[in-house]
């Protein structure tokens, strides 16, 4: 018997006109700012006595599921050899997450230098998707709250209640690591409310976050992974209509299985359009690797 294919992208597939409808409608965030009214606490320069590394413990405790990535691990190892060499600390400004200063210069030689020398894409995106994330989680610590990632003179944990999501749905927050421990990001507000295992934080070009994500809507079938990308001939369909349709078509299979097996997974792209559009291309690649390994 011909195994099914691990899962599918419904009412959602990019169509000719998408382009241009993401131009027409573009919603593209407007980029941080010291002055933005919705943050009392100011930006603040922050200088590091050395780049510590990441613990399992705050690499989780940001929202993450997976070990410390090892590409992460691996930049902030150069960092440390960077600044050893140079005689300079690690300068933070702006929104924690930018070098600034002396070392930002020097820094930004030697990865660019690295980036060129990496030899496929794959290799690229995973080193400039680390890159960035190491240089956030470096920036914000100490100076944003770990779960709502607002500086801690702003924090609003208090005014959150946790809320159970019902156990057949699991959403699946795919951001661009430009957006992680963003302060006006609003997605990881899912992670918070509903927890990490109901609202599962996954960062673009990770691979020990990617790979949790591909093998979890792998072991529950296409039929129940949704992505939620604007399709302008998608039908609009509710998670109702969408439980009731699986139902009824595998009414049979549920009768030799155990009732509430099955987990609906939503995908949510978090990032800007023109980022979300190499997101959502690397999401049906990854369905196509998926097939493949199958079929061997």
């Amino acid at each position: 018997m011909a195994m099914a294919r691990p899962f599918i992208f419904k009412a959602c597939l990019l169509s000719a006109e998408t382009p241009n409808l993401l131009k027409k409608n573009r919603m593209d965030p407007k980029p941080f700012s010291e002055k933005d009214q919705f943050f009392s606490a100011k930006a603040e320069k922050v200088t590091t006595n050395g780049a510590a590394n990441i613990s399992l413990q705050e690499w989780q405790g940001w929202g993450a599921i997976s070990p410390v990535p090892a590409m992460v691990i691996e930049v902030i190892q150069d960092l440390k050899l960077l600044e050893k060499d140079i005689g300079a600390h690690l300068d933070f400004g702006g929104n924690h997450g930018k070098l600034q200063g002396d070392f930002k210069v020097q820094e930004d030689k030697k990865h660019r230098a690295k980036f060129q020398s990496l030899g496929n894409s794959e290799k690229k995106l995973q080193f400039f998707s680390a890159r960035q994330i190491a240089c956030r989680l470096l920036g914000s610590r100490g100076y944003l709250c770990q779960k709502c990632w607002l500086p801690m003179e702003d924090c609003m944990c208090s005014r959150l209640l946790p809320f159970p999501l019902w156990h057949r749905i699991r959403f699946w927050l795919y951001m661009h690591p430009k957006d992680f421990l963003r302060q006006n990001n609003t997605g990881k507000l899912l992670c918070q409310v509903f927890g990490t295992h109901a609202a599962t934080l996954c960062l673009f070009g990770i691979s020990e976050l990617e790979e949790i994500m591909w093998s979890a809507l792998n072991f529950s079938g296409r039929r129940n992974v949704w992505c939620l990308y604007p399709n302008k001939n998608a039908m609009p369909m509710s998670v109702q209509d969408t439980f009731i349709q699986n139902s009824s078509r595998d009414h049979q299979s549920e009768q030799n299985s155990v009732l509430g097996d099955e987990r609906m997974n939503f995908i949510l792209i978090d990032g800007t359009w023109s980022n979300s559009q190499a997101m959502f291309k690397r999401l049906k690649m990854g369905d196509k690797k998926k097939e493949k390994r199958k079929e061997i």
